[in-house]
């Protein structure tokens, strides 16, 4: 069950995130209210899910998965550049997840 509310989490915060970019600046009025709406669902389901994850452990695969999936999204739907850094960072960041996971795995035995 917390892994599933995790995963709510990071599923509306990526839905706020691209509603944002579709919101062209807050001058789309249904992105716009959906970037609030979605924020507002995603922060929601992180702080209950806070109840049965450590925060520096939730907060890491929060962010880290929402922008491993916000790059995709950017580079694949909104066709941004897709540059050796910018794909060697992400795997960083992936890669970090995984080790933080890890840790939190290990630790808990």
């Amino acid at each position: 069950m917390r892994w599933l509310l995790l995963a709510t989490a990071i599923m509306a915060e990526l839905c706020g995130s691209t509603c944002m970019k579709l919101s062209n600046g807050f001058s789309n009025l249904y992105p716009s209210i959906l970037t609030f709406v979605f924020w507002g669902i995603s922060f929601t389901i992180f702080i209950f899910a806070l109840k049965h994850f450590d925060l520096s452990f939730i907060y890491a695969i929060w962010a880290g998965i929402g922008i491993l999936l916000v790059s995709i999204i950017g580079m694949a739907y909104f066709k941004e550049p897709v540059t050796v850094m910018k794909v060697i960072s992400i795997l960083i960041i992936v890669v970090g997840v995984i080790l933080l996971n890890l840790s939190e795995s290990l630790s808990h035995q």
